[in-house]
C-alpha cells in the first residue's frame, strides 16, 4: 500500500438558478407534491437553462470557483477527471471541454461514465495519481445536466433528476488524513433496468430512436430500489467493518441522493443518526454525479480536520461503492 495518501484540499459547487418545483412538475405531468415527496424526499430541483449550455458550462463555474477559493492558478493543475453521465458530446471528452474553457493546458484531462456511482469512482482514480507521485494537483468534477436526457412526460422519472455538480482538489496528505479506503463494485447484468436506450454504438441515433422517445432516462423503478437499497447500505457498513469503525467514530455520511427512503436505510445499517447524514436532495434532487460533491461544498464549513466520513453511491450498471475518508482541513 501506498505510504503516500490522497486528500481532499478543496470543495466547491454549483448549481443552475432555475428552480423547478414540484407545484410546476404537477402542471406538466399527472402528480403532486405530497405524492413526490412522500416517495423521493424531494421538493425541488435545479435545470440548467440556455441555449447552447451543457455539463461542461457547469463544471466551469465550479472549477473556477475552486481555484478561487484555493488560490491556485489554471497552470497549477496537474489533471482534471470529470465523471458525468451527460458529456457535452459523445467526444471530445467533457473534462478537455472544462480544461480549454478554464485555462488549464497540457494536463492530462479525460471523463469517466459509472452512472451514479461516477464521482466516488473517479475520486478513486485520481487518487492513485496523487498516491503514486505522478501529480501533485488533481481535480475531479462530477456534475450532469440531467434535464437534457429527461421525459417530462414520464413521471417515474421526471420528478427525480436535476442539474448540477462540484469539483473537489486532491493533493498528498502531509499526515494521516486522506482517501483511506474504498469499495468499488459492478454487476452489468443490472444494465436492463436502468439504461439509456438509444445513442449508443449499439443502437445509434435515427429519427426512428428520437420519434420513440428512446434518448431518455429508462428506469425499472421497483427493482432500481431493491438493489440500491440493499447494496449501497451493505457497503457501507463493510467499509466500517473491515476498518474497525463504530456509528460514534463517524462523522457524516455522504450518501448519493437518489432517494430519501434509500439514504435512510443506509443509515439505519451503519447505526448512525440523521444529525450525520448529509442530505439535500429536497433542494437538487438527483443530480446523479454531482450530489456527493453538492453534498460537501455545503457541509465544508461543519467538516473538521480528522473527521471519518463515509462517501456512498449505487447507480446504473448497476454499480456502487464506499469510500472512507479523514477529512484533511479544517475551513478558515
Amino acid at each position: 500500500m501506498s505510504l503516500i495518501k490522497a486528500a481532499i484540499t478543496g470543495v466547491h459547487a454549483w448549481a443552475p438558478d432555475y428552480i423547478l418545483t414540484n407545484k410546476e412538475l404537477e402542471t406538466l405531468i399527472d402528480t403532486n407534491d405530497e405524492w413526490i415527496t412522500e416517495r423521493t424526499g424531494i421538493k425541488e430541483r435545479r435545470i440548467l437553462k440556455g441555449e447552447g449550455l451543457g455539463t461542461s458550462d457547469m463544471g466551469v463555474m465550479a472549477v473556477n470557483g475552486l481555484l478561487k477559493k484555493k488560490n491556485l492558478q489554471p497552470s497549477d493543475i496537474d489533471c482534471l477527471l470529470v465523471a458525468t453521465t451527460t458529456p457535452d458530446m459523445q467526444f471530445p471528452a467533457t473534462a478537455t471541454i472544462i480544461c480549454d474553457k478554464v485555462g488549464i493546458k497540457n494536463a492530462l484531462s479525460y471523463d469517466i461514465n459509472a452512472a451514479c456511482s461516477g464521482f466516488i469512482f473517479t475520486l478513486v482514480t485520481a487518487a492513485k495519481f496523487i498516491e503514486t507521485g505522478m501529480y501533485k494537483r488533481v481535480i475531479v468534477y462530477g456534475g450532469d445536466k440531467m434535464s437534457s436526457i429527461m421525459d417530462y412526460k414520464d413521471r417515474a422519472t421526471c420528478i427525480i433528476f436535476g442539474d448540477g455538480g462540484g469539483a473537489v482538489l486532491l493533493e498528498a496528505s502531509t499526515d494521516e488524513n486522506g482517501i483511506i479506503d474504498a469499495i468499488l463494485r459492478t454487476d452489468g447484468a443490472g444494465r436492463e433496468f436502468l439504461h439509456q436506450k438509444a445513442g449508443g454504438s449499439v443502437k445509434p441515433a435515427s429519427h426512428a430512436t428520437v420519434d420513440a422517445g428512446e434518448h431518455y432516462v429508462y428506469q425499472e423503478g421497483k427493482t432500481v430500489f431493491k438493489f440500491a437499497v440493499t447494496n449501497m447500505a451493505d457497503v457501507s457498513a463493510e467499509i466500517m467493518e473491515r476498518n474497525h469503525l463504530t456509528a460514534d467514530d463517524i462523522a457524516y455520511l455522504v450518501p448519493h441522493q437518489a432517494n430519501k427512503r434509500i439514504i435512510d436505510a443506509t443509515a439505519n445499517r451503519m447505526g448512525v443518526g440523521a444529525d450525520k447524514v448529509m442530505l439535500n436532495i429536497q433542494k437538487y434532487g438527483n443530480t446523479t454525479n454531482g450530489t456527493i460533491p453538492l453534498c460537501l461544498h455545503e457541509w465544508e464549513s461543519r467538516l473538521k480536520k480528522g473527521d471519518n466520513i463515509i462517501l456512498a453511491a449505487f447507480g446504473g450498471g448497476f454499480s456502487w461503492g464506499s469510500i472512507l475518508i479523514k477529512w484533511a482541513y479544517d475551513t478558515k
